[in-house]
């Protein structure tokens, strides 16, 4: 091992952060002319060359394994790998695959990491244009984790560690005309490692993009382009200071082009070290989330030309309001790591875009950059597409918490510790300098998770005296984290996963006067979230609440095979990974491939910027109200229908829309109300978007309302409509060795009278059950049950059996068979934790009526659910029912769902999550049909709205499977049909499920028709 690192390990040493790293500057890139810096395409310039490719490549599973030399102009590398640059050395089948949260994947010993800590060494020749020898010639690397050292032609160039922000080296003492060799040491471990304990896979190598730079000996260095808008919005200043390098001045000019590239403002001058060129404007056009209006500004000096966009809006906290360009805004916002199914976290540029369209198209508004800065052409696309995003410092350290005690305040230590301060300071810093010129970055956030002590000050106050236009935003400072009572240097409260009940309260205290903001809330994993309507209903009420982040926006599983060949998406220990999280990591919005989840569904109609409430509905007149801040709807049209059974009766559009921001309008729709008796029609508004953007075609539906115009008095259910032609045909029963058949004019049941079950329903003599019917209350958990689980399987509620203690039958008449059954549920160790009492009645046409009066014990947790489960035989994939979808609903989660009559598969009800669980019901059915292809199955209604499922998979199936490849599809179609499900909730990390969501009566009744159908002879 070389002397270099061997005597004197960087990686492990406090005081070194760098050797020979450039000053951190802004993001940007050198052009020979304006036409090329006005495309912001990098390879148009010829001071820019890629070294982005296949570089030779050597895994060492310890550093102290890696032999001296290597970097050497003639060292031989021809028998080394080829890695593609940039890259995650672990998917690339290198080292181990690892994810893990809170905990520190090594002894917890700052600054200290493990002798075994693996290297990859990195070789790469490549060749320099001849017209750059007279130049400054430096290198960039844009992500690099977690440290490393480079060397040029055999000298060693510097160090840098810090993984997620550019590392910058003057190479030109270094470089030749023609062929050169880099080489490169990248460790997976430093001291900066712990800083960035990011709940995330953990991985390693040249992530982003690495390129050369070409520059005038003397030229313009950095620029920070800051605004003064006066206090009316009608003129601006924008003050461009300016930095060179080389010796004497260097001539300058900058230009501000509009949206259309004409010229609005310029200026001249020498700078020779430092200096500044003032443009003004009048009548600024002001950049919001809305409107994301962009100027260009063109900085000419050195022979270059260098290109910033320039959007004019001022950040302000008024009274405890934040607010953008004067107006109150609320930021609607997911949390995004930066992660892709196959290649880690280097993003491609499709990738990054096919995300914003998709938020975009969500109604999201905000992006919290969780937790560390993003590709600097993120945020060129955030300012573009128009998003609000949190900008948050490479810092993350809460294993500190883990390895001692949390509760003993050892999540502070490092933030406590004066050693630690420059490393601090270099992570806020560094993002700061970068990012200073991007529009789109309204909050500068201090890290994540990492205690909260001097050394946060210190960042704050740093980022506060280089760059006063932005709040200072950091949630570990928050009053249930505290390591300091001095907050003064933050301009908000940030909280994690406070409860509704919490926020409401902050919404209330006058004499808390911050706004609060959400960076963390209603954790979207697996089936969920299921409390966002709860959070923006007090959001939208209490103005010093500015909105949140939800974590998060993907899963982030990796895409994997079986070692048959099955795909799935693998998570935390499919690796062997240890330590390791589990499936905490697939907690997204979207999948990994990026398919919306239902969950994105409800947060897009929760937060949709258009608000629609009826107003006399009897004249036909709704109240239309625009949350959006900057801009009125007249770039959007409403559709409207009135059906009825599901079929249109009236419908119509309404093409000219004109509230203002904030503000609201009558809308008059020509419908005619129905008179009295007409039975139940709904009206529907569907609100879209009349032309084409980056995001979305035409047509693209904003959000949607529906009303119920008149509600049945006594509506006809499908079952009883089918049964006419048996009504007067006797009904006989007769009991043989506990078994009660029941026969009819085209009908045979058997009802076990000892289990308390019917085990056949036949009518014609097509069998419609293939295993006995049951009384459910188990669900398999949701990821958002993780709390719950463990007491409901402690409870036993896993393991229900029902007991019968008495079953009891008679027929009145030849009309009617009751079976009256008394019984318990309970599983072992356990006492019962229900007793009931289930009637049924048979009636002649067929039709049976099941009434189930329950009372729960006192001492019992809320049940996941109640309701009957059935088992259909094979062929029954065909599901129709009256209610809500036309995608899973739960009564916490159905805000994104409509009314109507839906007709799909069994196999379109379920949703597939990474974990299994549960999935797919619909929540306020009103009946409901399963039949085979021919229309031979089951008809379900009932006095109340029910929820719904059916699945090939039972509850039990999908509680013990850990990935969805394991799931093995049954032939039967198991149907739910509850009385009452629990909802989702976020409590996988949010707040326990809200009370009234919760299945928590302790009793009650529950009523419900069956009946055997032919539907095809009906029609």
């Amino acid at each position: 091992m070389s002397d270099l690192f061997k005597n004197n390990p960087y990686w492990e040493d406090l005081n070194v952060l760098e050797v020979n790293r450039e000053k951190a500057r802004a993001a940007y890139i050198p052009y020979a002319d304006a036409a090329s810096a006005k495309s912001g395409v990098r390879g148009r310039s010829p001071y820019y060359q890629t070294l982005n490719g296949n570089w030779k490549f050597q895994y060492h599973e310890t550093v102290h394994a890696v032999e001296d030399g290597f970097y050497a102009e003639g060292a031989d590398v021809d028998g080394w790998d080829d890695l593609l640059v940039p890259s995650c050395w672990q998917l690339k089948g290198y080292d181990q695959l690892h994810y893990t949260n809170v905990n520190y994947p090594f002894p917890c010993d700052p600054p200290f990491v493990p002798d075994a800590n693996p290297a990859g060494l990195y070789v790469r020749d490549f060749n320099v244009r001849e017209p750059w020898s007279d130049k400054r010639q430096y290198i960039v690397f844009e992500g690099v984790n977690s440290c490393f050292y480079l060397w040029v032609n055999g000298q060693f160039v510097g160090y840098s560690q810090g993984s997620r922000v550019p590392a910058e080296f003057d190479l030109t003492d270094y470089l030749r005309p023609g062929s050169n060799r880099l080489a490169m040491m990248v460790l997976k471990w430093c001291d900066g490692t712990y800083l960035e304990d990011q709940d995330a896979w953990r991985y390693s190598g040249i992530f982003r993009d690495v390129y050369l730079l070409a520059r005038e000996q003397s030229h313009v260095s950095d620029v920070f382009a800051r605004q003064q808008l006066a206090e009316d919005y009608r003129s601006a200043q924008l003050v461009v200071e300016l930095e060179t390098k080389g010796s004497g001045p260097v001539g300058t000019k900058a230009e501000l082009l509009d949206a259309g590239g004409k010229v609005v403002a310029s200026a001249l001058g020498a700078v020779d070290g430092q200096g500044s060129l003032v443009l003004s404007l009048d009548q600024p056009t002001l950049w919001n989330a809305e409107r994301p209006y962009l100027y260009q500004l063109l900085v000419y000096g050195g022979g270059e030309v260098i290109r910033f966009p320039v959007g004019f809006r001022r950040i302000a906290i008024e009274g405890g309001v934040f607010r953008i360009n004067g107006q109150a805004v609320k930021l609607k916002g997911v949390n995004r790591h930066d992660s892709h199914p196959e290649l880690g976290q280097t993003i491609p540029v499709a990738h990054m875009r096919q995300d914003l369209e998709l938020m975009k198209q969500h109604n999201v508004n905000t992006i919290r950059a969780s937790h560390y800065p993003n590709d600097p052409r993120f945020l060129d696309l955030c300012n573009e597409y128009g998003f609000y995003v949190i900008d948050e410092a490479d810092l993350e350290c809460h294993g500190m918490g883990i390895a001692e005690s949390w509760a003993d305040g050892a999540v502070h230590k490092l933030s406590a510790n004066p050693d630690w301060r420059p490393a601090f300071i270099d992570r806020a810093r560094r993002m700061v300098e970068r990012d200073k010129n991007q529009p789109c970055v309204i909050i500068w956030s201090m890290g994540n998770e990492s205690g909260y002590a001097e050394n946060h000050i210190a960042m704050a106050e740093w980022t506060k005296g280089r760059d006063d236009s932005r709040p200072i935003h950091y949630e570990g400072a928050a009053p249930i984290n505290k390591g300091l009572d001095n907050d003064d240097c933050l301009d908000m409260v940030s909280r994690m996963y406070a409860s509704p009940a919490e926020m409401k309260a902050y919404g209330e205290d006058e004499s808390l006067n911050k706004p609060v903001f959400l960076c963390e809330y209603s954790h979207a994993m697996g089936n969920g979230p299921g409390d966002l309507q709860d959070y923006w209903e007090l959001i939208y009420r209490y103005p010093k609440l500015m909105g949140g982040c939800v974590w998060e926006w993907c899963d982030h599983g990796i895409a994997t095979v079986t070692a048959d060949g099955k795909p799935f998406f693998a998570y935390g220990g499919d690796f062997g990974d240890k330590p390791n999280d589990g499936n905490f990591c697939i907690d997204g919005l979207v999948t990994p491939d990026r398919i919306p989840h239902t969950g994105l569904l409800e947060l897009k109609q929760v937060i949709a910027p258009v608000r629609i409430d009826g107003h006399d509905l009897q004249s036909g007149v709704v109240r239309i109200a625009n949350l959006y801040d900057f801009i009125d709807l007249s770039h959007l049209a409403i559709r409207w229908k009135v059906e009825q059974d599901g079929k249109i009766l009236q419908q119509g559009t309404v093409w000219q829309l004109e509230a203002g921001p904030h503000g609201e309008q009558l809308l008059q729709l020509p419908y005619n109300f129905p008179p009295k008796g007409a039975g139940s029609q709904l009206l529907t508004l569907s609100c879209w978007t009349k032309e084409e953007t980056i995001w979305a075609e035409a047509g693209h539906e904003i959000m949607f309302k529906q009303f119920e115009l008149a509600a049945a008095a006594s509506e006809e259910q499908p079952a009883e409509a089918l049964t006419d032609s048996a009504m007067h045909w006797p009904v006989q029963a007769a009991e043989n060795d506990k078994q009660l058949t029941i026969e009819g004019f085209d009908f045979r049941y058997v009802f076990d009278l000892q289990g308390g079950a019917f085990v056949s329903l036949h009518k014609n003599g097509v069998p419609m059950l293939a295993a006995p019917s049951a009384i459910s209350i188990w669900r398999a958990p949701t990821d958002n049950d993780m709390q719950e689980k463990k007491l409901w399987t402690d409870q036993g509620l896993d393991r229900a059996q029902m007991k019968v203690y008495g079953a009891e039958w008679s027929l009145s008449g030849d009309q009617t068979v009751k079976i009256a059954v008394q019984f318990s549920l309970g599983g072992y160790i356990r006492h019962p934790y229900l007793h009931g009492e289930v009637l049924w009645s048979i009636g002649s046409s067929g039709v049976i009526e099941l009434s189930v009066n329950v009372k729960v014990r006192e001492d019992l947790t809320f049940l996941p659910r109640f309701g009957l489960r059935l088992t259909m035989p094979e062929g029954m994939e065909q599901v129709e029912y009256a209610g809500y979808g036309p995608h899973e609903s739960y009564i916490d989660k159905r805000q994104s769902v409509r009314k109507g009559v839906y007709r799909l598969t069994v196999d379109e009800m379920f949703e597939d999550y990474i974990m299994p669980q549960e999935n797919g019901s619909r929540y306020g059915t009103e009946w409901s049909v399963v039949t085979n292809a021919l229309g031979m199955g089951l008809a379900f209604h009932a006095p109340e709205a029910f929820s719904f499922h059916a699945g090939h998979f039972t509850p039990e199936d999908l509680t013990a499977a850990l990935h969805s490849h394991e799931l093995k599809k049954r032939k039967e179609t198991i149907v739910h049909l509850d009385y009452a499900m629990s909802g989702v909730g976020s409590a996988s990390c949010g707040p326990q499920l809200l009370e009234q969501y919760q299945l928590n009566e302790k009793q009650f009744e529950f009523k419900l028709g069956i009946i055997p159908v032919f539907q095809e002879d009906e029609k």
